[in-house]
């Protein structure tokens, strides 16, 4: 795989990472401080909420992209693949409904805070930079979302996407990966 590849089917885990050591660092720094002065750091609280909340939405699309993200599917387990399918086309249909309200929604949240200029208690940056993430972590869970189905489609491996359960060994056998 070019490095190009690479770096565009996995640029979202590795913000991911950096916001999740960010966090890490803030919160550990945090720690040794009260622990050495019985102070504390005014900004590291602050700086590892924001990481924490942008690597959330963020890793909203990686979890879609590696067909991970958060769904009941034990109901599905005894039914013949093809049918498993038509109920994940509606069920990633609805979330994808769901994510398109959300980034218009939060869209205008953002232009709100870009405009009333809302700033952050310790650090002093505009909250829109942290709120954006919202609608961006929905933009791109759609986009990978999408980009999954076709990927599977081209490469005839619609049927693998829906056998996690024969895949770990419940259900019937059918419904497993060629």
């Amino acid at each position: 795989m070019s490095l190009l590849k690479k770096i565009y089917f996995n640029f979202e885990t590795y913000i991911c990472v950096v916001l999740i050591g960010i966090m890490i660092l803030s919160l550990t720094a945090q720690v040794v401080v009260r622990i050495v002065t019985g102070g504390a750091i005014a900004w590291a609280e602050e700086v590892s909420r924001f990481s924490f909340i942008c690597a959330v939405y963020l890793g909203t699309a990686v979890a879609a992209q590696k067909l991970a993200h958060v769904r009941v599917t034990a109901q599905f387990m005894f039914m013949p693949w093809k049918a498993r399918l038509v109920f994940r086309i509606i069920a990633d249909t609805i979330l994808f409904a769901f994510n398109v309200f959300l980034a218009v929604f939060c869209f205008d949240l953002v232009a709100n805070s870009i405009q009333y200029g809302e700033l952050s208690a310790t650090l002093g940056v505009n909250i829109a930079y942290v709120e954006a993430a919202i609608p961006v972590g929905a933009v791109l869970m759609n986009w990978r979302m999408v980009e999954t189905y076709i990927l599977h489609w081209r490469a005839g491996t619609l049927r693998k996407m829906v056998a996690v359960e024969t895949d770990i060994g419940l259900g019937p056998g059918e419904g497993a990966a060629p």
